[in-house]
């Protein structure tokens, strides 16, 4: 019997304006809520998680403790940073001279939510630097680092297992952009079943996952979804735990 070590995951968390939770929260700022989701989603793959807390927004910072993480993990996962906003010091951190030899492999995917997330390495360490809102970091994390987890363990990633569900809503889709709605499921009058949307698409709305079962991927090529359409359902049994 082959036995292997975990992968071993560094997780940060990026921003002034966030605070942990347990503690008084100062005006402006916002409870971490990324870094614990982040980090069950990795201990349920099997992976072993240094949680290093939240880093300032500060490049130098960044980069020093991205460059100390890489020397004992397999794996780097931020949260937040990786937009085009002036405090939004991953990308730089990681590709800049502060950087060391880090590189972006990829940066930015018509994907919806989750648009600024950021793939590349720190030295030899695998490097993913997810979107700051919530629903977007889960939703890339399955599209995302689920894969790579699977690649860096020599696996061959395997796609999850999707259900055939009835659409009982209509929806309009950007062209060449991934989306993935979030849905729940009920019953028709005729005992099948039919995925509804939920009603708010903000990247930032906890709930979203919360109060649905699993997510219905739209291919780039889908311009949309009317009633009766066949949906691809992936139930969050598949891909979260």
């Amino acid at each position: 019997l082959a036995l292997r070590q975990p992968l071993r995951a560094a997780l940060f968390s990026t921003g002034d304006e966030i605070a942990e939770p347990g503690r008084p929260l100062p005006a402006g700022a916002l409870y971490d809520a990324n870094r614990f989701s982040v980090a069950a989603l990795l201990r349920a793959q099997g992976v072993a998680v240094t949680d290093l807390g939240i880093l300032p927004d500060r490049r130098d910072a960044i980069a020093t403790a991205l460059a100390g993480a890489a020397a004992a993990h397999d794996l780097i996962v931020t949260t937040g940073g990786v937009s085009e906003g002036e405090e939004d010091h991953v990308k730089a951190a990681v590709t800049g001279p502060d950087g060391r030899a880090g590189q972006l492999h990829l940066w930015r995917l018509a994907i919806k939510p989750g648009r600024p997330v950021a793939l590349g390495q720190v030295d030899r360490t695998a490097f993913v630097g997810l979107p700051g809102n919530p629903a977007a970091a889960v939703v890339t994390f399955v599209a995302l680092v689920r894969p790579l987890l699977q690649l860096l363990a020599g696996e061959t990633p395997r796609e999850p297992l999707a259900f055939p569900v009835e659409a009982a809503f209509a929806y309009r889709k950007k062209p060449d952009r991934q989306e993935w709605l979030r849905v729940f499921l009920q019953r028709a009058a005729d005992g099948r079943w039919q995925a509804r949307k939920f009603p708010r698409e903000g990247a930032g709305i906890l709930t979203s996952l919360s109060e649905t079962d699993g997510f219905a991927p739209l291919a780039e090529a889908v311009p949309d979804v009317r009633p009766g359409d066949r949906l691809d359902f992936i139930p969050y049994s598949e891909v979260l735990a």
